[in-house]
């Protein structure tokens, strides 16, 4: 197996990212559908996706990116419109998916797949509802020490003996869960009692322990005050484009339509979900900062 993979890596370079990035491109369009139905209580499995008409989509009007540019991102059956971010997500799962891949052994990968598909599904649902369901927050946890059990490497652990590098790679799992929620925890704690209500959500707390579970503590660290950071740019860009649109409202090319054609807001408003922030700082650090990191804090905890 392991050498028909390298074989085939060796012979043709491109035709594994490539079916990497297709691949995320068919799970990102599952993703529009979850973001959508989770919330909403309804089985992501049946119905079949339909047009806010009723009419089931055929399969040929439902591959991702392609089918809403050949449309123009319009309804064949009653020419309704959808909106530009179902190939949006698409094309976002495609470019995590190639980046896990690039940057990762096959196995860590797929783990990053899994990981950054829940961060995907977490920002849109936050941004639509101001919610983050507990299936991806407390259920992501839990699942990050599974897998942090299962491929230690995840966690950069290596042992000739497995249960060895497992034990490690949990304990590096639990810390980072642990941690990261109690972090934000005291923050929101704290803030509470200086600005007198309620700063940050429960649900964001929950979240940063999720992402902990796959990045460890460092990771974790990271989302809050990168996410913090971002949310900074966030709330400065919304308040520029109030002031040029006239308006608190989030501008018309943010609003979103679902699956089944309810609209929904995912602009800037004067609310600011914190989840969206955090889930970018968490890929950011997964992807590219890792390494940097990890030898950072090392060289600072050196010093004490």
């Amino acid at each position: 197996m392991f050498s028909a993979y390298a074989e085939i890596a060796a012979a043709y370079p491109w035709v594994l990212p490539t079916a990497a990035a297709l691949l995320g491109a068919m799970i990102g369009s599952f993703l529009n559908v979850v973001i959508y139905r989770v919330p909403a209580e309804k089985s992501i499995i049946t119905p079949s996706s339909h047009c806010a008409c009723g009419k089931p989509i055929a399969w040929h009007d439902n591959i991702p990116v392609l089918s809403w540019l050949i449309l123009r991102g319009r309804a064949r059956c009653c020419g309704a419109a959808f909106s530009f971010r179902y190939p949006f997500v698409e094309l976002l799962t495609a470019s995590l998916f190639l980046a896990c891949w690039l940057h990762f052994p096959p196995v860590v990968a797929v783990v990053g797949w899994v990981f950054l598909s829940c961060l995907v599904c977490a920002t849109f649902i936050d941004l639509d509802h101001m919610i983050i369901p507990d299936t991806f927050t407390l259920g992501l946890g839990v699942v990050g020490v599974i897998l942090s059990v299962l491929v230690p490497t995840l966690h950069g652990q290596h042992s000739d003996f497995f249960l060895l590098a497992s034990m490690r790679a949990a304990t590096i799992s639990l810390q980072g869960l642990l941690i990261g929620s109690g972090i934000v925890l005291w923050i929101a704690l704290l803030a509470e009692i200086i600005f007198k209500k309620e700063a940050m959500g429960f649900g964001d707390v929950k979240f940063v322990g999720a992402i902990g579970a796959f990045t460890g503590w460092q990771g974790a660290v990271i989302a809050v005050f990168g996410g913090a950071v971002i949310g900074t740019v966030w709330v400065a860009i919304a308040w520029l484009w109030q002031k040029i649109a006239g308006r608190s409202a989030a501008p018309a090319a943010l609003k979103a339509e679902t699956p089944e054609g309810e609209p929904t807001t995912i602009g800037l408003g004067a609310q600011v979900p914190f989840g969206p922030m955090l889930a970018i700082a968490g890929a950011i650090y997964f992807l590219f900062l890792r390494g940097f990191v990890t030898t950072w804090f090392a060289q600072f905890g050196e010093l004490f």
